[in-house]
């Protein structure tokens, strides 16, 4: 993970070359921010760039709205398309930051790079996006719990019908006042037939297509009663990966366990990250290795197995109150969750602002448009 640098000069770079059009008339009325629902509604604006080949240009931030794309898009057809969660929160002065932004462009160029996509600039990147939530301030939530969701992705541009790499390009952000992604402790299968990601496949890149392969699968875990899958690993069914749209952690006595990275089959997830470092403030040993599920049942079985979370920007921090594998169903008392209520609370505290940001995770958003 990457630490913030100056960005003085890229916000400056950014205010060039990024035409600003405001909407006429705000949606901001609209939203009940007592009542916000993950990814139902979107601020006013959206910021838009092409890639043509060569360069990025056409950069604007302009009312929300429809973009028109042809029937022959090549990301229709062949899945060149890509994408990142980060959120932004308000401090206690009312002002937004951004949350490790710059994790998320690192990780998005790396998803670009692995789909045979050209690198989005940081002025474009990290500069629009700052540019695009200053616009929007007043859509960053500041009820507890909630936030602005942002959205930056890009989809493959040409209006060709061929296999192979599209030429030009389309990059947008939009960004939604969103609540928790989950708003009650979770229920997990372990889906030990369906496989999510393979070494040498896209596991690791936050591509479209991880999700579409993985849409049916859990839908039928969902028609069991669970809200999401924990997939293992491809070649011995065994090793714990990731959840639809989580990394997971498991307490076992005074240990955080966590699936690895080194197979390169699950998301290097921002919150993952930060949970590691603020589980070790905490005073526990965080471990990255192969995390068997014979193990996680070992473990329920003696009675060392204290909680199971998952992690990630949309969801946060999301307690597993049931986990099924086979025959074995396990249960865990959410209400005793006290490694994963601190974590939250010491994550919270210094996304807001109420903690000290001692690794500069912050990025605060000036006041320029």
């Amino acid at each position: 993970m990457v630490d913030n640098p100056t960005t003085n000069a890229v916000l400056e770079e950014a205010v060039r070359k990024i035409k600003v059009t405001r909407t006429a008339q705000s949606r901001i009325n609209e939203i009940d921010f007592n009542n916000l629902v993950f990814g139902k509604k979107y601020a006013d604006h959206m910021l838009v760039a092409d890639f043509d080949g060569k360069e990025w240009s056409n950069a604007e931030i302009l009312p929300f709205q429809h973009i028109s794309v042809s029937p022959s898009n090549a990301a229709w057809h062949y899945g060149q398309a890509i994408f990142e969660g980060i959120k932004a929160y308000k401090d206690q002065d009312g002002n937004p930051m951004i949350f490790r932004p710059y994790d998320n462009y690192a990780r998005f160029n790396t998803s670009a790079e692995r789909m045979g996509m050209p690198d989005v600039p940081e002025w474009l990147f990290i500069g629009g996006m700052e540019m695009l939530i200053d616009l929007d301030r007043n859509w960053v939530p500041a009820n507890e719990g909630c936030s602005l969701y942002l959205r930056p992705f890009m989809i493959a541009a040409d209006e060709f019908i061929g296999v192979r790499p599209s030429d030009t390009y389309k990059f947008v952000i939009i960004n939604s006042p969103s609540g928790p992604y989950f708003n009650k402790p979770i229920k997990l299968l372990v889906q030990d037939k369906y496989i999510r990601a393979f070494p040498g496949g896209v596991g690791y890149a936050k591509a479209a297509g991880n999700y579409g392969g993985a849409m049916y699968p859990t839908m039928q875990a969902r028609k069991q009663g669970f809200d999401q899958i924990l997939w293992v690993d491809g070649a011995e069914h065994k090793y714990l990966q990731e959840c639809g749209t989580m990394n997971v952690f498991a307490i076992i006595g005074n240990k955080a366990i966590t699936p690895d990275l080194t197979q390169g089959t699950i998301l290097a997830g921002v919150t993952r990250a930060s949970v590691m470092d603020v589980l070790t403030d905490m005073g526990l040993t965080v471990e990255e290795r192969p995390v068997s599920i014979d193990e996680v049942v070992a473990a329920w079985k003696d009675g060392s197995l204290r909680e199971i979370f998952g992690t990630g920007t949309a969801s946060s921090v999301a307690y597993v109150e049931e986990l099924q594998y086979k025959e074995h169903q396990i249960r865990l008392d959410t209400t005793r969750y006290a490694v994963g209520a601190e974590l939250l609370e010491r994550l919270d505290a210094i996304r807001t602002g109420k903690a000290a940001d001692v690794r500069n995770w912050n990025y605060k958003v000036s006041k320029h448009l």
